[in-house]
């Protein structure tokens, strides 16, 4: 028999999946990945680049102040 190939569309993924494929990390870990990613130029960073992420309150103003006032290259 022939093996058949099928196209991945996307489509059939189901919205439940999502809510349980999560996981938890400690923020030192991924921050840890993404400064050698981001050192090494990694291609797989631009795959996530439109994705969401959850982050609590206080982190998020955290890092909306280091934006705003970090200075322009």
């Amino acid at each position: 028999m022939r093996p058949r190939l099928r196209l991945f569309t996307g489509e059939d993924q189901d919205s439940s999946a999502d809510v349980s494929a999560q996981v938890n990390m400690r923020f030192g870990e991924v921050t840890r990945a993404l400064v050698e990613a981001v050192r090494w130029d990694r291609t797989w960073l631009r795959d996530f680049e439109d994705d969401e992420v959850r982050v609590s309150s206080d982190l998020y103003e955290v890092l909306s102040s280091f934006t705003r006032l970090r200075p322009s290259a």
